[in-house]
Formats: structure tokens, sequence, C-alpha cells
């Protein structure tokens, strides 16, 4: 049994960034990866523009009693006459600001009649609400690095930037398979001693929310020629495998077993952490490729939490993000919580902003590796160090999971 930081380091040194490459429009390009840096074509912004509704003037005239409105400049709408001493245009946000102007004064701090403009509160400074050409980027400036994945704004960005496609990793490929005689599927009857495999459904959703590829294998029985038939199918094809359950010591846990026989390279066995202690890693060489497989506890919180904990940051890697982090963050906890003796420990609860700082509470009942219902109300997992019990009301570590 390892450490979750030895386990750290050994995945993510196994998790190799997928070589091939592909181009797809950005309508097709949330949660993609870059797979080159993403150059500006323009200066942003590409010219000198207003930041609010008001007059552009000239700074010099902006303590003036009275100046003469001469112009009006609507966005996308390029100015035609310059500003001289004592003129003013009106003028709107976004909009292109005209030859001899380099003040604004927004329109709450003047007063108009016909023409003629009253100033009633002067401009703070020079340039006041004025964007200048460049002021966020310049052309041949790097807007996105290379293993970026493209949320909503990198997305905004790559429009302004008139990128309409780019140059990405392709999906990496996740085949998910259960194990057990005991499973069968959602609408199946439900015969004594039997369990819903909800396993599959829920790391199908985690790769899908990732922006991976998953291939849906299904539920191997406790059949060592079956499971081994099984398991070289989802190496064959994918880039990473996720397998639950047959990770542990029981009579009918044969994933280990079955991946020595398959050629596979074992590095983790097991992971000194609660929940998720029987944790497999072990990595392939296939066609000059590696894949690495998961093989991870039967139990669905075990399952979930081993994601969320470990393979989220080789999946990352593999994806092509550039130095993949977790989700950590601070919070107050609102009740003492107790650490394992033995294993570092994840606690399930919610973070909230209570008292302009950010609150964690243990969700309400046992928590146990088998209950899903309350961890399915849980947007975070508190992280309890080895022997180290937290009293309430004290700063803890929190790795969030929404």
């Amino acid at each position: 049994m390892i450490s979750t930081d030895r386990a750290t380091a050994i995945i993510l040194e196994l998790s190799q960034t997928l070589t091939a490459t592909e181009t797809v429009p950005l309508h097709s390009a949330l949660h993609r990866v870059l797979a080159e840096s993403v150059v500006s074509k323009l200066d942003f912004p590409h010219w000198d523009n207003s930041a609010m509704d008001g007059y552009a003037v000239r700074w010099a005239d902006s303590g003036r009693g009275y100046l003469q409105v001469i112009s009006e400049i609507p966005a996308g709408v390029a100015p035609t006459q310059s500003i001289e001493a004592g003129q003013a245009a009106r003028i709107f946000t976004g909009a292109m600001l005209p030859a001899g102007a380099d003040t604004i004064i927004i329109q709450e701090n003047i007063q108009r009649v016909g023409d003629r403009l009253q100033i009633i509160k002067p401009a703070g400074a020079l340039g006041e609400f004025v964007r200048r050409r460049g002021d966020f980027a310049k052309a041949g400036d790097i807007l996105l690095a290379k293993g970026t994945r493209l949320l909503p704004a990198s997305i905004a960005v790559l429009a302004a930037a008139q990128y309409p496609q780019v140059q990405v990793y392709r999906k990496t490929r996740v085949a998910i398979l259960s194990t057990g005689n005991e499973l069968v599927q959602p609408g199946d009857s439900l015969a004594p001693g039997q369990i819903v495999d909800s396993n599959q459904y829920a790391l199908t959703a985690l790769i899908q929310q990732w922006g991976g590829e998953p291939i849906l294998l299904g539920n191997a029985p406790d059949n060592p020629a079956e499971l081994a038939a099984m398991m070289q199918q989802a190496i064959d094809s994918a880039d990473i495998v996720l397998s639950t359950g047959g990770v542990s010591v029981g009579d009918y846990d044969y994933v280990d077993r079955a991946l020595a026989e398959l050629g596979g390279e074992i590095h983790i066995t097991a992971v000194a952490v609660k929940p998720g202690k029987p944790l497999t890693v072990a990595t392939f060489n296939r066609n000059n490729r590696q894949v690495v497989y998961f093989g991870l506890p039967g139990n669905p919180v075990s399952a979930l939490v081993s994601c969320w904990r470990f393979i989220y940051l080789g999946f990352q890697q593999v994806a092509g993000v550039s130095s993949p982090q977790l989700p950590w963050t601070e919070a107050v906890t609102g009740v003492a919580l107790r650490a394992d003796g033995q294993r570092e420990s994840y606690l399930w609860g919610r973070v909230e902003i209570k008292n302009n700082r950010q609150e964690f509470m243990p969700v309400a009942g046992g928590h146990s590796s088998g209950n899903l219902i309350n961890l399915a109300q849980a947007n975070a997992l508190a992280l309890m160090p080895v022997g180290q019990n937290a009293a309430a009301n004290s700063v803890i570590q929190v790795l969030r999971i929404d």
C-alpha cells in the first residue's frame, strides 16, 4: 500500500500525452485541448474605443464650462471628424475614438442643450474610460497556450481573434467495463442479492464531463477467461481503461491476475486512502502507444472518489492539458471532523459561501463507500490527513467535485 502522493506521481509519470490531433470548428471545441498555441492576428482592442456611453473630449478641455457637440459615433461606425479645441463628440460604449479626443466624460456628468455641452463633473484623469489599442493584447502575442482546455471564455477569445476553427488533440478514448456476476442493468428485474450497475453510468458521465470519448463495454462476469477477453478488447480500443470491481483480495477478484496474463506491467495495487484503498494501475504497450489501465473498486463511492482524486490527473495529462492540477480550495469546517488513523480520508459534503467565507458541511447520512444517495448531494470532498482531526471552525483543504 503506497501513499496518495506516491500514487499521484506514478500515475502522472505513466500518463503520456496523445500525439494525434484534429481540426474542429469552434462550435465543437468545448472541453477540447489545444494542440498548438494560438497567436493573435490583431491588436486587442483593435482601436482606441470608449468604455462607456458619454462624450469624447480632449483632456485639456475637460475643465471647460461648455463644449460644442460636432458629431455622434455609434459602435461599429468609423468617426469622420476630428475633435478640435472646444469640441466634443457623442459616443457610445465600444465606439471608435475620434482623432483628437483622448478622454471620455460619462453622460451622467454632463448637461446638454442642443449642440452645447456643459461639463458638470470633469474627468478624473487623462484617458479616463478610454480603452487603448493593444491594451489587452498585441498582434503576435500568444492568446492561449498549447495544452489549454477550452472553456466558454477561451472559445470567446478564439472567436474574437478570428479563429473559426482550431487545432486540438483528438478526444481521449476511455473504455469502461464493470465486473461481477451480481450486476444487472437499470430496468432489469432485481433478484435478491443482485446489484444495479451504477458505476458504468457514473463513469460514462464523468468522462463526458471531462471531454473524453467513453467506450462502453458492459459487464464482465466472474469468469477469468471471459473477463480477460473483455479486458483485451478494452486495451485494444482505448487510451485509458476503467474497470470497476475485482481488484480486492476476494476469491472472485480476477482483475490483477488477468492483467498480468495479458502482459500488463502492474505499478500500483493499493493506496493508503479511504474510501478507495484497492486501486490497480497497469500499463500496456500497443502499436507504439501506451494504454493505462485503472482497476477501480466496485463500491460506487470508492470508484468515484478514486476518479476525482487520481484518475482526473492522469486523464487530463493524456488529453494534453499542460500541468494538470486538482481543484483544491480552502474552507472552514462547520463541525468537527475525524480522520482515519492509517489512511488519508475523504468526507463528502457541501461547500457554500457563508459569512463571506467558504464553509464545509458533511452531508447527512452515513459515509459508507456504498452510499450513493448522500454522495449525490455533495460538491466537495474534505481532505483528512492521516491521524489529523479537524476541530469545528478550523481551516481544511477540500477538493471540489462539481
